[in-house]
């Protein structure tokens, strides 16, 4: 499986995420910008010692990830569509997109991947759920889809 953050902003975050995904054998993709360094003391506190063991690759664009695997289906997580991230068939080696935190997977991406567009369902008083939070719920569905293979 992959998790793919684009321009993520909270290096806590993306250290809390990449945590989830070394325990599960999980690549994580990082789109550019980001809004921190990588070498920034949050991202490894929240990853612990586990962020020397994470399957990181960056890139410079979705476009430039989109290409570089163009078989693969590509999930994009978002408060603007209907379809639960629980009502679609996952495959092992998918990808699921997150947006920066203040503000999402842009529209115009939405707009061009409506059949795979995923939304994890909550009550209206909030904008979202957390990052962190999101990436795991979609992340272990996903595993439990594919009966938790972790190719290990």
């Amino acid at each position: 499986m992959n998790i793919v953050l684009m321009e993520p902003e909270i290096p806590y975050n993306t250290g809390n995420i990449g945590r989830s995904c070394v325990l599960t054998n999980t690549a994580l993709h990082l789109i550019k910008p980001l809004g921190f360094s990588l070498d920034e003391k949050q991202v490894k506190r929240a990853g612990l010692d586990y962020w020397k063991h994470i399957d990181l690759h960056e890139w410079d664009s979705l476009d430039e990830l989109i290409a570089a695997y163009p078989e693969s289906k590509f999930y994009f997580a978002t408060t603007k569509t209907t379809q639960r991230y629980s009502d679609v068939t996952y495959k092992e080696n998918d990808f699921i997109v997150f947006g920066p935190e203040s503000r999402g997977v842009p529209v115009e991406i939405l707009e061009k991947n409506k059949e795979t567009c995923i939304t994890i369902p909550m009550i209206k008083m909030g904008r979202s759920l957390n990052l962190s939070n999101s990436a795991a719920i979609v992340l272990y569905e996903s595993l439990r889809q594919t009966d938790f293979n972790f190719g290990e």
